[in-house]
């Protein structure tokens, strides 16, 4: 017989460790193992120095959120430990965070913190306190299909998160349990409230939790002075429009904030260029993305790469984690890399965020894993080295 988790044995006799962020969710996590019945261990970690951010509103794993998980497990009855993984995260997140700003390219740091400090550190430490699994607050939905434990997106499309989970393995999907799958955020609330939790009105946190201004340029230019070289900003015809104070101050799609003018129409940030410094602008159709390729690709479909089709698989792709999956085709080629090609296109996709994959639109469609965009390939041409000249 299997217990709720799909672990063998009597909840009483399995140990569950729940990552408490001092949130809603995780806090609603810890409490439906513990009313199960469960051995429930909650940790928490500190993962930058929050004494900066412990009062601004909507931060993560600050001062505040690390009192409030005590407080929650204190209500509960349930140990709790606070790890210090302080200096992981800056080398894992929050320095690959600033390099790839200072590469022209529009980081996703949450998917980073899963991919190395909570499942890989906390599930090392999970094993560690001898726990069967460990058990998290995010939405999404994992289950048995077969022989192997397959993740799904969750009931409540409004809170999907599978987009920052693409990168989990198939050893941590084993270890990791996600209860609230079936659970709508006002669900989790209500629950929060008629289980006494001291956090059920608590705002939910923002992604970029280790900026504690809401200012990442800062966090940059305190790790690299300096970072903010001047250089121009350039129409992809090869204009020159005017000057900027640093790429890092500009993201691909942006419109607001250039400071610049041509042609009557609007212009838009297309491409960043931190060899040249060139800030790239044009219309709104060069924004338009067709196909990608991708790095450090994450496959957990059943297909094996020699299954593909050569004209594609059939794919659902998502290219930022507030927009919904469009069809797409993926390529496995001969030489180890990956290729998506956006059926209906895409606007405003930049290097460095994640393309995710799913087998259909469905409310529970199967996660296929996803991939780091490397390169874009616009609908509009924009060559790769753009010689400049002065507007007129």
């Amino acid at each position: 017989m299997l217990n709720s988790l799909d672990l063998p044995g009597r909840p009483e006799d399995t140990r569950v460790v729940v990552a408490m962020s001092g949130g809603v969710d995780s806090s609603v996590t810890a409490a439906l193992l513990k009313h199960q019945g469960y051995d429930v261990i909650g940790v928490t970690m500190q993962l930058y120095d929050h004494g900066k951010a412990m009062h601004r509103v909507g931060a993560c794993c600050a001062g505040t959120d690390i009192q409030d998980a005590r407080r929650v497990a204190e209500h509960l009855g349930i140990p709790h430990y606070v790890l210090d993984y302080e200096s992981r995260f800056k080398e894992a997140v929050i320095d690959r965070f600033a390099e790839s700003y200072l590469a022209g390219e529009t980081p996703v740091p949450c998917v980073t913190c899963n991919q190395t400090v909570k499942f890989e550190d906390l599930l090392e430490a999970a094993k560690e306190f001898g726990a069967d699994c460990m058990a998290t607050g995010h939405y999404i939905s994992s289950k048995m299909v077969g022989n192997r434990r397959v993740l799904f997106r969750p009931s409540d499309e409004d809170r999907d998160q599978t987009y920052f989970l693409f990168a989990t393995t198939q050893e941590q999907i084993d270890f990791l349990r996600f209860p609230l799958g079936g659970m709508s955020k006002p669900e989790a609330r209500q629950l929060a409230h008629e289980l006494g939790l001291v956090v059920a009105d608590k705002k939910d946190s923002q992604d970029i939790c280790f900026v504690p201004t809401g200012k990442y340029t800062d966090i940059i230019e305190r790790l690299h002075p300096g970072a903010a070289e001047p250089g121009k900003i350039v129409h992809i015809d090869g204009t020159v429009l005017g000057d900027h104070k640093g790429i890092i101050h500009y993201t691909v799609g942006q419109r607001r904030g250039l400071g610049v003018s041509y042609g009557g129409g609007p212009l838009y940030v297309v491409k960043l260029d931190p060899e040249q410094k060139h800030v790239l602008v044009g219309p709104r159709e060069a924004l338009v993305t067709r196909r990608l390729k991708l790095r450090d690709v994450n496959w957990l479909g059943l297909q094996t790469f020699a299954e593909f089709p050569e004209s594609g698989l059939e794919i659902y792709a998502k290219v930022r984690s507030t927009r919904p999956p469009k069809e797409a085709l993926l390529y496995a080629l001969p030489n180890g890399e990956f290729e998506v090609e956006l059926l209906d296109g895409e606007e405003g996709v930049a290097p460095g965020q994640a393309c995710v994959f799913y087998e259909g639109l469905a409310k529970e469609a199967q996660l296929w894993g996803g991939g780091w965009i490397d390169r874009t390939v616009t609908e509009l041409a924009i060559p790769e080295t753009i010689g400049v000249s002065a507007a007129e």
